[in-house]
Formats: structure tokens, C-alpha cells, sequence
């Protein structure tokens, strides 16, 4: 069994303000994005500048933090909503959603593409490798805090979490840091590093995240609130990650039968 490092998920007091990791990590996440974009903008033929990124990651950003919160309370306090429309903002309380906050980044892509002219694909084509750290990033904060536990075993790679019972339980977030993080990142960089299909690194990332998300799951413990959706293992992030593969592959295959160069 491993040890569960109890890291003080508040990284820095100023007096009434705390300054928390899981808020930080979310800055680097967008700090990653911005210097990697930049390199890729820097390059040969890239049809970007700074200002460009500069701007894609603000609009992204918005997106996100709006989408992954407004995404969460719709998706997994649905009935909360129901019950007291205002707490859908008590951010305080935690609770952010990826498959909401991909909704959100969507939405700022388009107002993004609108304002300089720019494809829809051609954007999210950029956008997509730099994402996955950020994803890392986010996944290293719900470790920090000790949420998003995953279910209990008795391997070696088990730990105690403070707020997760007396059991030893798999360190899921690390598992979904490293595969839809690390590995990810590592993919969907070195395949975009070569001139390819309109639509098809988008697809990619879509195709690998929803994979990626929907393997974890069956590492990871289900909302409490939610359980299991069906059949004793189905969970909500699986079933909300089966869009996202179905839209990948899609891509993917008419990326190629179009064969249309990236712009």
C-alpha cells in the first residue's frame, strides 16, 4: 500500500485569503496551454500569432470554468438545481465537470473563430494538443484535495484517503493524470507535429479522452449521489464519454476520406 501524501490543499494564507492548489492548478493548466501554443504559433506556415493564442486561451478559459461548473451541477446535482436554482454559483463548495467545461471550451471556440475568421476545426485542431496537461494539472489538484477517490483494492498501488473510509482505495485521479494527461499529451503532440487532415487531431483527442475516461472509470469510485447508471459498472462518465469516441472516430474517418489539409 502507498502512502497518501496529506498535502495542505490550501498552498498559501494571506490573512482571509486562501490561495488553494486545486485554484493554481487551473492557472498552470492555462499557463502550459498559453507558452505551448506560442511555440506552435512561432513556427513555419503556422496562420497564427501570439495575440491569437493569447486571445483563444482567455475565450477557452471562460469556457471552461463556466461550463465545468454550470456542466457539474446539471450532470451530477441536477436535482440540487431543482431544489435552489442559486447553487448552481456557490463555486465554494467544489464540484467541476470536464464533459461540461468541453462544452463550454466549444462554445468559446466558436465566438473565438467568429471573431478572427477562423474554421471551427482549424482552431480545435490547434487547441487540442495543448490540452492535455492542463488536464493533468487538474487531475494533480483533485489528488491534492483528496476528492475523486478511486474504489477499493487490495494491490499495491492502494492508498488511504483521508475522507474516503478506513479502506485502502486505487489513487484514480493519478491513474486519469497520467493516461488522459501525460499520455494523451504525448500523442496527440507527436501526431500533430506533422501536417494532417482537417478534423483528424480533434477527432483524436476526442477518440483518446473518451477511451481514456471510460477505462478509469472501472478504477473509479461512482458518485455517491449517482451510483451506478446501469448494469452494475456503467457509470456517468462513461456514458457521457461515449459521445466523445463515437464523435472521434467519426472525425477521424472523415478527416481522412476528405482528406482536406489542415489551414
Amino acid at each position: 500500500m502507498l502512502p497518501f501524501p496529506d498535502i495542505d490543499p490550501v498552498a498559501l494564507s494571506l490573512g482571509p485569503l486562501k490561495i488553494h492548489w486545486y485554484g493554481l492548478m487551473y492557472l498552470f493548466g492555462f499557463a502550459f496551454a498559453w507558452l505551448l501554443g506560442n511555440w506552435r504559433a512561432k513556427q513555419p506556415g503556422s496562420g497564427w500569432n501570439s495575440e491569437q493564442v493569447s486571445d483563444l486561451i482567455f475565450y477557452c478559459a471562460l469556457g471552461l470554468i463556466l461550463g465545468a461548473r454550470i456542466g457539474y451541477m446539471l450532470f451530477y446535482q441536477f436535482e440540487s438545481v431543482l431544489a435552489n436554482p442559486l447553487d448552481l454559483f456557490k463555486i465554494w463548495q467544489g464540484g467541476m465537470s470536464f464533459h461540461g467545461g468541453a462544452i463550454g471550451v466549444t462554445i468559446g471556440i466558436w465566438l473565438f473563430g467568429r471573431k478572427y475568421k477562423k474554421d471551427f476545426f482549424s482552431v480545435t485542431d490547434f487547441l487540442v494538443p495543448l490540452a492535455p496537461l492542463g488536464l493533468f494539472a487538474g487531475r494533480m489538484g483533485n489528488f491534492i484535495n483528496g476528492e475523486l477517490w478511486g474504489r477499493t483494492t487490495d494491490s499495491a498501488f492502494g492508498m488511504v484517503f483521508p475522507n474516503g473510509g478506513p479502506l485502502a482505495r486505487h489513487p484514480s485521479q493519478l491513474y486519469e493524470a497520467i493516461l488522459e494527461g501525460l499520455v494523451l499529451f504525448l500523442i496527440l503532440w507527436f501526431y500533430s507535429s506533422k501536417p494532417r487532415p482537417k478534423m483528424a487531431v480533434s477527432g483524436l483527442f476526442l477518440l483518446g479522452y473518451g477511451l481514456f475516461r471510460s477505462f478509469v472509470e472501472f478504477f473509479r469510485e461512482p458518485d455517491a449521489h449517482l451510483g451506478f447508471i446501469a448494469f452494475d459498472w456503467l457509470t456517468m462518465g462513461q456514458i457521457l464519454s461515449l459521445p466523445m469516441i463515437i464523435g472521434g472516430l467519426i472525425l477521424i474517418l472523415l478527416a481522412y476520406r476528405k482528406n482536406i489539409a489542415a489551414s
